[in-house]
């Protein structure tokens, strides 16, 4: 049977039109069939994504991350070919898509298996929402510095009152992004945990927290003198929160099959974007 690929282009990168023609026209000369989805940016539906044999596609980071929520649970692997700034995820450069692609068709290159996260939204006691991420659940207020009151457990530990312009819930593979900004940890993403990261905590008390990714993390949403709290999975999903809710997040069943994404690529992407020294002297 005819292999068959998923392009999802960034319709905000202007180079993701023409590299798509590229993609296709080099799948095409393989007798590998192309689909093209436009991607804009935001939580789209995309039907039957099942029947791809793979995906490839053409943006940034953001894009990955959507791709991911679609591919993950029918195990469609992901060539990600990098048109963003940081390329974290997107770990092919534009310049080598085609040596790379070509090896992975080949067998050549593996796709690396990245935990992402299982988000449920529960109101008197049932799931009212429920999404999964490949980077990060968000809980923060609608409206800029707003603090909001969220009561934090783990297994049924309490962790305590988080009183917070938002709560970060992490994988490894989002420890590179909004959590670290937040000043969270950089995890490795080949380890298996979940990240707690407030952001901008009212204590000095609430830090960052590195778990197991056997457990579950709970955040109750307590009343707050902002109205309007919200719930983000990968910055893209959002569902708004109310008093009472219970955010549940565990790691998910199934994994993001990342195409030609190595250790090797992960540390390089870290020493140029964070401009690593490499020495004392520098």
């Amino acid at each position: 049977m005819k292999k068959k690929c998923l392009i999802i282009a960034n319709t905000y990168n202007a180079e993701s039109h023409a590299l798509s023609d590229k993609v296709a026209d080099f799948l095409l000369k393989r007798d590998i069939a192309c689909e093209l989805f436009l991607f804009s940016g935001r939580e789209q539906l995309l039907q039957c994504c099942s029947d791809f044999d793979f995906a490839v596609t053409l943006g940034g980071d953001g894009t990955v991350l959507f791709a991911a929520r679609v591919c993950a649970p029918h195990g469609i692997p992901i060539f990600a070919i990098n048109l963003g700034l940081f390329g974290f995820i997107a770990g092919v450069q534009k310049t080598d898509w085609q040596l790379s692609l070509e090896q992975f068709l080949c067998g050549a290159v593996p796709a690396a298996a990245r935990s992402m996260l299982c988000g449920c939204v529960y109101r008197g006691g049932h799931c009212v929402f429920e999404s999964i991420a490949l980077n990060d659940f968000v809980v923060s207020s609608m409206t800029a510095v707003s603090l909001i009151s969220v009561d934090v457990s783990y297994n049924t530990i309490p962790f305590g009152l988080f009183k917070a312009d938002g709560v970060i819930v992490a994988t490894s593979t989002g420890s590179t992004s909004y959590s670290a900004a937040a000043g969270g940890p950089i995890i490795d993403p080949a380890l298996d945990v979940i990240v707690l990261s407030p952001i901008c905590a009212f204590s000095l008390s609430n830090r960052p927290v590195v778990l197991p990714a056997d457990g579950m993390l709970s955040l109750h949403v307590l009343p707050s003198r902002d109205s309007g709290i919200v719930c983000k999975a990968d910055g893209q999903v959002a569902y708004e929160l109310e008093p009472d809710d219970v955010v549940q997040i565990t790691i998910a069943a199934y994994k993001a099959l990342l195409v030609d994404c190595s250790r090797q690529k992960f540390y390089g992407a870290l020493r140029s974007k964070l401009h690593w020294s490499g020495g004392i002297n520098a």
